[in-house]
């Protein structure tokens, strides 16, 4: 299992990539959306978890440039915000989001989510 986050805050990266290793699932991190697109087209992931607002490039653009390629349009995308979920449903994007999880983020609903964009044939049913 290899999972690609994205996020310019350090601290979320550390969380999440501390969370997903007690699953013992390689994690890949990006600093921003550029970043990851770029990590994006050089590898192959099972997830993609991306933060809604960054610099240089943020989740909107990382996610409609991921979806637009055959290569990583399949993948499932958890997109992370702090804002209402209310305002994100009204986002045009909002359809090529797989999941939504808001921040700050609580380990148990976190893993929840993990447990239901895993591929079947993955680690999920041990969670």
């Amino acid at each position: 299992m290899h999972i690609l986050v994205v996020d310019d805050k350090k601290n979320i990266l550390q969380l999440i990539e501390s969370l997903l290793g007690e699953l013992n699932i390689t994690v890949e991190l990006a600093t921003n959306g550029l970043d990851g697109y770029e990590k994006a087209m050089k590898g192959t992931f099972d997830l993609y978890i991306v933060d809604h607002l960054m610099p240089i490039m943020d989740g909107l653009q990382l996610v409609k440039s991921l979806k637009s390629r055959p290569a990583t349009a399949d993948v499932p995308i958890l997109f992370m915000t702090t804002q209402e979920l209310s305002s994100v449903e009204q986002l045009p994007e909002f359809s090529l989001f797989t999941a939504v999880m808001h921040k700050p983020i609580e380990s148990n609903d976190f893993y929840t989510l993990i447990n239901q964009l895993l591929p079947k044939n993955s680690l999920r049913q041990s969670l």
